[in-house]
């Protein structure tokens, strides 16, 4: 960290690395933790998750991001929060990509839009990817039951009120396919914990 960094405004700092910091790379750029706490007091940032920071006055992330993520990364598949809002199941306003990887791949680093990735096993990646186009570009996306599994799986992550929410609106929407999503339930490993959830819109 230089002198110079130090004299910029943490504004500044969250802009130059497209609007979003973990707390670690915060600071190492010189923002203390009382100063997030303060920002985040006034507005000026927001927690997206856990030791995750972003500028409150960034838009909200659109497909088009999907499609740069897609081109960026060609083996990412958009998951959990970011495929319920493509679904149309959440009121959520994703602020950053989430796509799912296979195991032993890198997580690339890109600037722009912000991502945040999940390494899948082998099973679990490959299930349930469909292929949607917009603006003319492929994008990998997960069906809305694999989704639903998925965000139950990572529910102490994204919160349990999340996953609850996309399964009122799946059914509301269409007819809910318990054993497509009990399918998936099983290769991602959490059919027993979560056949009580499922059990209950039978």
């Amino acid at each position: 960290m230089s002198d110079y960094e130090i004299k910029k405004k943490p504004e500044e700092i969250f802009r130059e690395h497209g609007g979003q910091l973990k707390m670690s790379d915060a600071l190492h750029h010189g923002i203390t933790r009382y100063t997030l706490y303060l920002l985040k007091e006034k507005g000026v940032i927001e927690q997206i998750s856990r030791g995750l920071y972003r500028l409150a006055d960034l838009p909200p992330l659109s497909y088009q991001d999907f499609v740069t993520v897609s081109m960026r990364i060609p083996k990412g598949v958009i998951c959990l929060v970011s495929a319920l809002a493509y679904h149309g199941l959440t009121t959520q306003v994703p602020h950053f990509v989430s796509i799912a990887l296979p195991r032993n791949t890198n997580i690339p680093s890109i600037n722009y839009p912000p991502i945040q990735a999940h390494r899948f096993s082998s099973l679990a990646y490959d299930a349930g990817i469909e292929f949607h186009e917009i603006d003319g570009v492929v994008v990998k996306v997960y069906s809305i039951e694999k989704t639903i599994v998925d965000c139950f799986k990572y529910r102490n992550k994204i919160g349990m009120d999340i996953v609850l929410e996309a399964i009122k609106r799946y059914r509301v929407q269409k007819k809910f396919n318990v054993n497509e999503v009990f399918k998936y339930a099983k290769i991602c490993r959490v059919d027993r914990a979560m056949k009580p959830y499922l059990e209950a819109v039978i």
